[in-house]
C-alpha cells in the first residue's frame, strides 16, 4: 500500500509517516527540503521528493515519481500547511495569498493528482485525508488566513467525498487541536484568547496524530471516517469564546 504524505518533513507530517510505516505502509514523503524528508523515512523502503505544493508542476511531478516508483496511490495525507498571527488590518496581500497558497490551493493540487491517479489505477480506488484543523469550526483571534483556508478544507473534503464515490475514493478530514511540535511551542508562553487575554494552553503528543491518521487509512474502502477531531482535552476549544 502507498501513501502520500504532505509536510511530511517535521512535525505531524513526519508523525503520520513514521506512524503509516509502523503499519506497513511504504510511504512518499513530499516536503520542501530532502534532508528532513529522508529522516522521516529513515530505514524503511520508500522515496523522499522535495515538493512545493502550490506549484502545480511540482506536484505533478511528485505523483509521476509516485506512479513511476509504485504504480499506484493508495491514500494521500494532504498535510502541508501555513499559518499567519496578525490583526486583519495589518495583513498584506502577499501574506494573505502565500497561507491560501498553501492551505487551500496546494490541498486541491494535491488531492486532483491522487483523485486522478486512484480513479484511472487497477484497482481503482484510494482514501485521501485532509488535514483540518479545530480552526476549521470556531477561529482564533487574529488568524483571518488560516481560519478562512481551514473552513475552505472542510468544503474540499466534502467535495471530494462526494465527487469520489463514483471511484471508490474516501475522503475524510482530521481536525487536530494543540499537537506538540514547532509550531505550537509558543502555546506553552500563552496566547491570545477570545476575550484579549494571554493564556498558555495545553498541548499533547503528536504521536497522537499520527496513530489517528494511520487507524483513518486501515479501513476498507467501504467505510469511512469523514471527520475526527483529535486534540489536548483540556485545550480552550470546547466553550472557546
Amino acid at each position: 500500500m502507498i501513501a502520500v504524505v504532505t509536510g511530511a518533513g517535521s512535525g505531524i507530517g513526519r508523525a503520520a509517516a513514521q506512524a503509516l510505516i509502523a503499519d506497513g505502509w511504504t510511504v512518499v514523503a513530499a516536503g520542501r527540503r530532502e534532508a528532513p524528508l529522508q529522516e522521516t523515512i529513515g530505514d524503511a523502503s520508500g522515496l523522499a521528493v522535495p515538493t512545493d505544493v502550490t506549484d502545480p508542476d511540482s506536484v505533478a511531478s511528485l505523483f509521476t515519481k509516485t506512479l513511476q516508483a509504485y504504480g499506484r496511490v493508495d491514500l494521500l495525507f494532504n498535510n502541508a500547511g501555513a499559518g499567519l498571527t496578525k490583526p486583519v488590518t495589518e495583513i498584506a496581500y502577499d501574506e494573505w495569498r502565500a497561507v491560501v497558497d498553501v492551505n487551500l490551493t496546494g490541498a486541491f493540487l494535491c488531492a486532483q493528482a491522487a483523485f486522478r491517479a486512484m480513479a484511472e489505477q487497477d484497482p481503482r480506488g484510494g482514501r485521501i485525508i485532509n488535514n483540518g484543523s479545530l480552526s476549521a469550526h470556531v477561529p482564533r483571534p487574529q488568524a483571518i488566513a488560516y481560519n478562512a483556508t481551514k473552513h475552505a478544507v472542510t468544503g474540499l473534503t466534502k467535495s471530494l467525498a462526494l465527487e469520489g464515490r463514483a471511484f471508490d475514493i474516501a475522503c475524510g478530514q482530521l481536525d487536530i487541536g494543540n499537537a506538540a511540535t514547532e509550531m505550537t511551542a509558543r502555546m506553552i508562553g500563552g496566547v491570545l484568547q477570545a476575550d484579549g487575554s494571554l493564556a498558555p494552553e495545553p498541548t499533547m503528543d503528536v504521536a497522537h496524530v499520527g496513530r489517528a491518521v494511520a487507524y483513518m487509512a486501515s479501513l476498507p474502502l467501504d467505510a469511512n471516517v469523514q471527520t475526527m477531531t483529535v486534540m489536548a482535552t483540556s485545550m480552550p476549544y470546547i466553550g472557546r469564546g
